[in-house]
């Protein structure tokens, strides 16, 4: 990555304030800690942020309002809404005051990323890096040249398909949801209230592509997501 990402987080919860510090300093940012809307603002204004983490309800300045007034000063400047507050008008309004993305607590560490770096790759702060071959279960995927090689067989894959089973692989253990395929491997935006099967008949296609089951190497999590079990 280079020199570490400034990204400023504006919660005035001190653990999650420092829970989400400590993750993004592990995954090689530095952050900012904040806990006030005002000084969340100056900062933000006075200082240079790869992006902004901001919560909604704190004091001195609504997270509303700093995100209008650091959108109408900084057009380009990245933001991403984190908050309790999940309800359609508070994502709507979110939205109308400027954010990028919004994500609702709680929420899981590898969806956060995805957001994260979603936003920081479509602002041209990360680059888009060219994957190496890696191992799915019993297939070895070859981003370079769209296939997957087996014992029996090498079948032709979609880059869009190579993007899901690196973020399967990634995540191996974990639920990764619905919400951060789109934004992780659609490259989509404000995935809060979108409803969508897209998802869902791509993994289809795929399992039928590779011989999958429901359950191995990839199951379907009930209400959650996916996760990669081989």
């Amino acid at each position: 990555m280079g020199a570490k990402l400034p990204i400023l987080v504006v919660e005035d919860e001190a653990p999650i304030r420092t829970g989400l510090c400590d993750v993004l300093a592990f995954r090689g940012y530095a952050p900012t800690p904040v806990a006030a809307g005002d000084e969340g603002l100056r900062r933000a204004l006075s200082d240079g942020y790869a992006l902004v983490l901001l919560d909604i309800m704190l004091p001195g300045l609504s997270g509303f309002d700093v995100c209008r007034e650091l959108r109408a000063q900084r057009p380009q400047q990245p933001i991403l809404i984190l908050t309790a507050r999940g309800a359609e008008e508070d994502v709507l309004e979110g939205f109308r005051c400027g954010a990028d993305d919004y994500v609702t607590k709680p929420f899981s560490i590898s969806e956060l990323m995805a957001r994260v770096e979603a936003l920081l790759r479509r602002a041209g702060r990360l680059p888009r890096s060219e994957l190496a071959a890696f191992d799915f279960a019993a297939w070895r995927v070859d981003p370079a040249t769209r296939s997957a090689s087996n014992r029996k067989a090498t079948i032709e894959l979609s880059p869009r398909e190579i993007a899901m089973l690196a973020l399967f692989v990634r995540e191996r253990g974990r639920i990764v949801s619905r919400r951060t395929l789109l934004v992780e491997v659609w490259g989509m935006s404000h995935v809060e209230k979108i409803q969508t099967r897209t998802v869902d008949m791509h993994v289809a296609k795929l399992r039928k592509k590779m011989g999958m089951s429901e359950e191995a190497p990839l199951e379907t999590v009930r209400g959650g997501g996916y996760r990669f079990v081989g």
